[in-house]
C-alpha cells in the first residue's frame, strides 16, 4: 500500500496528507476548490518550516514531503491509482454518502475506503457502497502531524483483513491505533463533547466566566487546554454537529447541545477559524482575550 488519496484540503485533510507524505507515501490531495488546495498546501509548507526550525526534520525531508503530494480538483482523477482513500470532508452525512458512492464507482475493487468522520456511523457510510467490508473509520486527531492517536472504527461489515491493514498502516505513520466499535461519537468525542457542552452550560448558567472555567479545568484537572478554548480550536460548528449526531443516535437528553452553543453557531461565532468564539482572535491567534460578549 503506497498510494493514498485524501478527500478535503481543510485542517484535517491537509494534516493527513502531510503525515502520509512525510512517511514517504505518494499522496493525492483532492478538493473541489483550487483555492482550498492552495491554502492547504500553504499550511503544509508552513508546518514543515516550523519542523525544520525546531530541527525535527531537515530541508531535504521537507522537500521530499512536498514532492510526495499532488493536488487534484477532480475526485475521479485523484483516486485512480489509490490503494487507500481517506475522506476528510465536512461533517455532513449527505455529503459523505455522496462522496462514498462516487468513490465506490471510481476506485479499484481492492481500494480501501476510510472516513475521518468524528461521529457519523461507519456502517451507514459503508451501506452507500458495494464494498462495505472495505469501508472503515480512521479518526485522526488535530493537529494530525503531532497527535499520536488514531481511532480505527469497524463498521458492522468491516472485514478483519481491512482492519488489520489499516492498523498496520497507522503504525507505519508512527501513530497509536485504537480499535473502536461503531457507535455515535465513538470513544474520543463521546467523552469529550459532553464535557465541552457542560462547560458551555456552566457559562450559560452564570456559574463562572470563560477564563475561570478554563482555568479550573487546566489547573484542577491537568488539562493542557480549557474546554472552551478547545471548543474554539475544534470549531463550534463542528462541536454542535457532533453533539447533534450523538443526540439523534442515542435519543438521550444528556447529549442535547446547549442553547448558547446553538446560538453562537447561528451567529457565525465559530471559534478561531471565524475570528471569534468564546475568545477573540482578532489580534492574537491564541485563546487569551475573552470575547466581549462574555466580559462583565
Amino acid at each position: 500500500m503506497k498510494n493514498i488519496a485524501v478527500i478535503g484540503a481543510g485542517t484535517m485533510g491537509n494534516g493527513i496528507a502531510h503525515t502520509f507524505a512525510q512517511f514517504d507515501f505518494k499522496v493525492s490531495l483532492i478538493d473541489v476548490s483550487q483555492a482550498s488546495l492552495d491554502k492547504g498546501m500553504a499550511t503544509i509548507n508552513n508546518n514543515l518550516d516550523r519542523m525544520v526550525a525546531k530541527e525535527k526534520i531537515s530541508e531535504a525531508d521537507k522537500k521530499r514531503t512536498l514532492d510526495n503530494i499532488s493536488t487534484f480538483t477532480s475526485v475521479e482523477s485523484g483516486v485512480k491509482t489509490a490503494d487507500l482513500v481517506v475522506e476528510a470532508a465536512t461533517e455532513n452525512l449527505e455529503l459523505k454518502l455522496k462522496i462514498f458512492r462516487d468513490l465506490d464507482s471510481f476506485c479499484s475493487e481492492e481500494t480501501i475506503l476510510a472516513s475521518n468522520t468524528s461521529s457519523i456511523s461507519i456502517t451507514q457510510i459503508a451501506a452507500a457502497t458495494k464494498r462495505p467490508e472495505k469501508v472503515i473509520g480512521m479518526h485522526f486527531m488535530n493537529p494530525v502531524p503531532i497527535m499520536k492517536l488514531v481511532e480505527i472504527i469497524k463498521g458492522y461489515s468491516t472485514s478483519e483483513e481491512t482492519f488489520i491493514t489499516v492498523e498496520e498502516l497507522s503504525k507505519k505513520l508512527n501513530k497509536v491505533p485504537v480499535e473502536v466499535n461503531d457507535y455515535p461519537g465513538f470513544v474520543a468525542n463521546r467523552i469529550l463533547m459532553p464535557m465541552i457542552n457542560e462547560a458551555v452550560e456552566t457559562l450559560y448558567n452564570g456559574v463562572a466566566g470563560v477564563k475561570e472555567i478554563d482555568t479550573v479545568m487546566m489547573l484542577g484537572m491537568a488539562h493542557p487546554m480549557g474546554p472552551l478554548a478547545l471548543a474554539d480550536f475544534i470549531g463550534l460548528d463542528v462541536c454542535l454537529s457532533i453533539l447533534k449526531v450523538m443526540y439523534d443516535g442515542f435519543k438521550n437528553p444528556k447529549y442535547a447541545p446547549c442553547p448558547l452553543l446553538v446560538n453562537m453557531v447561528m451567529a457565525g461565532k465559530l471559534g478561531a477559524k471565524s475570528g471569534e468564539g468564546f475568545y477573540d482572535y482578532s489580534e492574537n491567534r491564541k485563546a487569551e482575550v475573552v470575547s466581549s460578549q462574555f466580559v462583565k
